[in-house]
């Protein structure tokens, strides 16, 4: 499963997803993992969620970035659920068609039952129109 947590800058999608990433604790079987830009969200988050800052991993293309989460997913074998907080910034696809990394990590998701919710900075109306079938949440 993918979700998308979708809206402008300041609309409250991280605010959501540490929303998100507290539920899953209560009701999750397996690992989960929270990405981001920093380390800031550290001390929001519970201890039973790795937190992986990825700007201190090279990821500079969309190909890179997929090889980054395929690279956590065979880390984890009992990995439940994804969250990928700033989207665009972390997989360095700022202005440019999302729909390919979308596409794939659905892939992602199908192969190894890994839940992603992302949170992307842009209105819901601006999403490619195949992807609108992901919105969850449209601040």
């Amino acid at each position: 499963m993918v979700q998308l947590i979708v809206g402008g800058k300041g609309k409250g999608k991280t605010k959501e997803l540490l929303l998100r990433a507290e539920q899953a604790v209560k009701e999750a079987q397996g690992n989960i993992v929270y990405l981001d830009k920093s380390s800031q969200h550290m001390y929001e988050l519970s201890n039973k969620i790795r937190l992986i800052n990825v700007s201190n991993f090279p990821v500079d293309s969309e190909d890179g970035f997929i090889g980054f989460i395929s690279g956590v997913i065979s880390q984890d074998h009992d990995l439940e659920y994804m969250f990928l907080d700033s989207f665009l910034k972390i997989a360095n696809l700022y202005g440019t068609d999302i729909t390919s990394a979308i596409n794939k990590l659905a892939e992602l998701s199908e192969k190894y039952h890994v839940n992603f919710i992302v949170s992307v900075s842009m209105d819901s109306e601006d999403l490619p129109e195949s992807l609108k079938e992901y919105v969850a949440v449209a601040l």
